[in-house]
C-alpha cells in the first residue's frame, strides 16, 4: 500500500532551516521511505500526554511528528525539529 504524504506549512519552514545534509535525509525519508511503509506505525513510534494521537518518526538528530489518517492513506507532517526541542 503506498501512502501519501503531505507537510503543513509550519513543516514546510521548519525543514528550509535545517543544514543542508540534514534536509536531504529528512527529504529523501519523506519522499522514498514513508511511502512505501506497509503499516506507518511499525517504523514510529506513538507519543504520548498531550500529543497523544501523534506518531514521531527519527532520522538521525530529528523527529518528525505525524498524523496518520487511516482512512485517507494519508501520513500528514506536522512539525519537523531537533529532537532537544520538538516537544517543547
Amino acid at each position: 500500500m503506498n501512502w501519501t504524504v503531505e507537510l503543513s506549512k509550519p513543516a514546510l519552514k521548519q525543514l528550509g532551516k535545517i543544514n543542508k545534509t540534514e534536509r536531504e535525509s529528512i527529504w529523501r525519508f519523506i519522499k522514498e521511505t514513508l511511502p512505501n511503509q506497509h503499516n506507518p506505525r511499525q517504523t514510529g513510534r506513538a507519543l504520548q500526554g498531550s500529543l497523544k494521537g501523534l506518531w514521531r518518526y527519527r532520522v538521525g538528530n530529528y523527529r518528525l511528528v505525524c498524523q496518520i489518517k487511516d482512512n485517507e492513506v494519508l501520513i500528514l507532517v506536522l512539525e519537523i525539529g531537533h529532537r532537544k526541542n520538538i516537544y517543547q
